[in-house]
């Protein structure tokens, strides 16, 4: 037998993602936030003689960032989705009670068993 090894998995409903797919994610969501802070600096320089309200602006962003990237950075994993209830509750029946508009039922008297231990009655 052949072992097939396409690389690809299938994400099953309801599962979280993996560890290592988490930790990158995280990692790209850092590196973005960070080039976007550079970008910031980087502007806060340039535009310092040239326009100074959009300068403090953009060096309040690349003072105010780093914080929030770590945060959103070491933010924890992302919650287990809810999963679909396995079981649904069924109809619940009434339960029985003696109704007040229903007559008693009617008792009927047993037949008396006949005694094996007796002797037969001989008519002769």
């Amino acid at each position: 037998m052949r072992k097939q090894s396409s690389g690809q998995a299938f994400r099953i409903t309801g599962a979280r993602q993996g560890l290592s797919e988490d930790v990158r994610g995280r990692q790209r969501r850092y590196v973005i936030s960070m080039a976007v802070r550079t970008v910031a600096v980087v502007l806060t320089v340039v535009l310092w003689n040239i326009e100074r309200p959009v300068a403090i602006a953009t060096l309040v962003l690349g003072l105010t960032l780093p914080y929030i990237a770590v945060v959103i950075a070491n933010a924890g994993r992302e919650n287990a989705p809810s999963l679909p209830k396995t079981f649904i509750a069924g109809p619940t029946r009434p339960m029985l009670t003696p109704g007040a508009d229903r007559a008693p039922a009617e008792s009927v008297p047993e037949r008396p068993a006949a005694d094996s231990s007796a002797a037969p009655h001989d008519p002769s």
